[in-house]
């Protein structure tokens, strides 16, 4: 008889146990910056505007933690458009990644990165002012 009586903190320690399960496993993007460049793949300055009349070229860095065996995709959007998309497959529990673009001077105006998960789930999003 005894065993089958139930203590009342049972339930919200087992709702307890699967949310952390489920959060602990999760992956997510630690840092998501746009820079004037890679060296030994980490981001030179974090920057959010250039200048048409003085530089042409930007990159985006993104790095994932707990996403071994996924792929992340930066989608570049200008005026709402997809103007360059690039899949990275994941392969370490720590991974860095980044793209870079060449811009026109006729682009300016408000830039977007999204990064994407596998599933095209929004994970980062940032913005960066082309003048």
């Amino acid at each position: 008889m005894l065993s089958s009586m139930k203590s009342p903190i049972t339930g919200p320690i087992l709702a307890l146990a699967l949310f952390t399960a489920g959060t602990a496993t999760a992956g997510e993007i630690t840092r998501a910056l746009f820079t004037t460049g890679i060296d030994d793949r980490e981001p030179l300055a974090m920057i959010d505007s250039i200048d048409s009349k003085t530089s042409n070229s930007i990159s985006f860095f993104t790095e994932v933690n707990n996403m071994s065996g996924q792929t992340v995709t930066h989608q570049w959007t200008h005026h709402d458009k997809v103007m360059f998309e690039k899949t990275f497959e994941v392969k370490a529990a720590r991974w860095r990644v980044w793209t870079s673009k060449t811009l026109i001077p006729s682009w300016t105006g408000t830039w977007t990165v999204n990064v994407l998960d596998n599933e095209r789930t929004l994970l980062a999003s940032k913005s960066f002012e082309y003048l």
